[in-house]
């Protein structure tokens, strides 16, 4: 049932990168997570920007359900990518950096374009992105995050092909 499939094109040592991203990115939000990280305060914005005692008790109630969908929607991306590391085991450069396709169940779309989005969001934090004005696309310290970007452009316009 080729319908049921997004399929996109990327390369082993893409895929790799991704896995390994979105591995840090279950770190950054897992039990142990600093929550004075800027981060974490980009992932889980409060309605309340202008209420201390409100934003407060707003994360206090949300944090945990918010993260905890975001660690299940980027486990189910990780899992899709699991067996990567073992696939580049045996691989030449030339077949680790050719495109091959990648298969994404519809029903899991959604979380890759959430994950990949929010890992984009920690990179724009880590950055200082708040506004196109403050990306610099010379700068090489933006690659990972513009890859991304291309990245989620495939993805919804594989999802799009298949009026997902």
């Amino acid at each position: 049932m080729t319908a049921d499939l997004v399929r996109v094109q990327i390369a082993p040592a893409e895929e790799l990168q991704l896995h390994r991203l979105v591995q840090d990115f279950r770190d950054l939000i897992g039990a142990d997570r600093d929550l004075a990280d800027p981060a974490l305060a980009r992932l889980t914005p409060s309605p309340y920007p202008n209420d201390v005692e409100a934003a407060r008790e707003f994360r206090t109630a949300t944090e945990a359900d918010l993260l905890g969908r975001r660690d299940a929607d980027a486990a189910t991306v990780s899992a899709a990518l699991a067996s990567i590391e073992d696939d580049l085991a045996g691989m030449s450069d030339d077949d680790a950096f050719a495109e091959r396709e990648v298969a994404i169940p519809v029903e899991d779309i959604d979380a890759w374009l959430r994950t990949l989005t929010a890992i984009r969001l920690v990179i724009a934090t880590r950055l200082g992105i708040d506004s196109e004005e403050d990306h610099d696309p010379v700068d090489v310290r933006f690659g990972v995050y513009d890859w991304l970007g291309y990245r989620l452009e495939l993805l919804i316009e594989a999802a799009e092909e298949l009026g997902v």
